[in-house]
């Protein structure tokens, strides 16, 4: 295929959108389905779209970096860096990333309750686990333990993140939950607790006595691990949460 061709000026039989259609999406390359989301070509040497697509991946791939990879993280900046994509082009291909990323991870609650640090950690996984970037979540749970849903409150930097109770216990309200479970992830991979993590669990603690809302477990997830700090504190002593 002759990259420098116009969309327009291929074969029906070669078209993107007409071969999608016809044959559905896994049929077609990385290049071709970021073509689709473009739309139109340029870039240089005048690409089109499917050129353009395949030059993005260049780009995202040098030093030996997975491109879907770098994709997947992304910003609307570094796209605009390279040469052919404009705000238009880059916040469309960053939707559609997004849009995957949702459609991904919704899919049909587990109603079996969460009974351990481990299963709150898995249902957990897919919004902490290996992230640049520390982000704080809770799991709503029902009264007896079943998943009602997950939701990340805060996202940080790399080394911290801020999790305001008052954000925190507002979301649990808002969903309905009568039982929660907090986490947060280490991007160092570390799943032990800092100062600072004690501290805020010890005011979670306070905050769930007064609005009669357990909270089971604060957990820190890490590199594939998971720390429990209710099995390593003796915070739950201090604060019983009548579970």
């Amino acid at each position: 295929m002759t990259y420098c061709l116009r969309i327009a000026d291929l074969p029906t039989t070669e078209r993107p959108r007409e071969r999608l259609m016809a044959n559905g999406s896994q049929v077609l390359a990385t290049a071709e389905l970021i073509a689709i989301l473009l739309g139109t070509g340029q870039g240089p040497g005048k690409l089109s779209a499917v050129g353009l697509g395949q030059h993005i991946l260049q780009e995202l791939g040098k030093c030996d970096r997975d491109p879907l990879a770098v994709l997947r993280e992304v910003s609307v900046q570094e796209l605009m860096q390279i040469d052919g994509i404009g705000p238009a082009k880059a916040t469309t291909i960053l939707a559609a990333i997004e849009l995957g990323k949702r459609a991904f991870q919704s899919r049909p609650l587990d109603r079996t309750p969460i009974e351990s640090p481990a299963a709150a950690a898995a249902a957990l996984s897919q919004h902490l686990m290996w992230k640049m970037q520390e982000r704080f979540a809770v799991l709503l749970l029902d009264v007896k333990n079943r998943l009602i849903g997950t939701q990340v409150i805060t996202i940080g930097t790399a080394t911290e993140t801020l999790a305001p109770p008052r954000e925190i216990f507002r979301e649990v309200l808002r969903q309905g939950a009568t039982r929660v479970v907090v986490a947060h992830n280490h991007p160092s991979g570390s799943v032990e607790p800092s100062p600072q993590d004690i501290e805020l669990t010890r005011q979670l603690l306070s905050g769930a006595q007064i609005l009669g809302i357990p909270l089971l477990d604060h957990l820190i997830l890490g590199d594939g691990n998971h720390q429990s700090l209710r099995e390593v504190t003796t915070l739950w002593d201090e604060y019983p949460q009548g579970d």
